[in-house]
């Protein structure tokens, strides 16, 4: 009999190949009619260039939050996140974020600080929150774009909801078990060394119990 593990691990390392193509093909949103191309990986939100998204006609950002924005452990902020999203919106983009953290007090004091409506927790990949983004941002799908940093939940979503996808670096934080099994499949380490900033507002967090 052959080892179950090995099964598993072959069939998970099969799926997870699929999805690397999948992003490959599917993460340019009306790209036969644009020759301008998104990355499909970046280390950090802030090295997305707007104007790439301005080029490929896209007016809305699915936003994750765990690990891409702060990290879970709330240690962490992505460097220059903040900035990047002001200067989004003032280029005419939209925002919403899904996050499938259960802790919503967090969820929400993201949401005022970023001025950004939020959905928690979102059960990602499944579509549902996604519609209901999509729908408050009143936009087609080809002009959305979803930033996170896993593949099974933020690509996963995008895919089914027919959005643009970049994925980004997780942020330092410590592993969740399926992490520890499955994480170097579906999402990228963040660079070592790489700039971090210190989160240091998590007394703000109480208001919002």
């Amino acid at each position: 009999m052959k080892n179950p593990t090995a099964i598993f691990r072959k069939l998970f390392s099969t799926f997870i190949s699929w999805l690397h193509l999948l992003i490959q093909q599917n993460n340019q949103p009306d790209f036969k009619r644009n020759p301008h191309r998104l990355p499909r990986q970046v280390y950090t939100l802030a090295s997305i260039e707007i104007e790439w998204l301005k080029t490929c006609k896209i007016q809305g950002i699915i936003l994750d939050l765990d690990n891409t924005i702060v990290s879970e452990d709330d240690r962490y902020l992505s460097p220059y996140a903040e900035d990047w999203i002001k200067q989004a919106k003032l280029a005419g983009l939209q925002f919403f974020i899904l996050s499938n953290g259960k802790r919503r007090y967090r969820v929400k004091y993201w949401s005022r600080r970023l001025d950004i409506p939020a959905l928690s927790p979102a059960k990602k990949p499944f579509p549902p929150a996604f519609r209901q983004a999509t729908a408050y941002m009143k936009l087609p799908a080809k002009q959305i774009l979803v930033i996170g940093d896993s593949l099974h939940t933020d690509f996963v979503g995008a895919l089914i909801c027919r959005c643009g996808f970049i994925q980004v670096a997780s942020l330092p934080h410590p592993p969740r078990w399926w992490e520890k099994l499955a994480g170097k499949w579906v999402q990228i380490p963040y660079p070592s060394g790489g700039e971090l900033w210190d989160f240091d507002d998590t007394a703000g967090y109480e208001s919002f119990f």
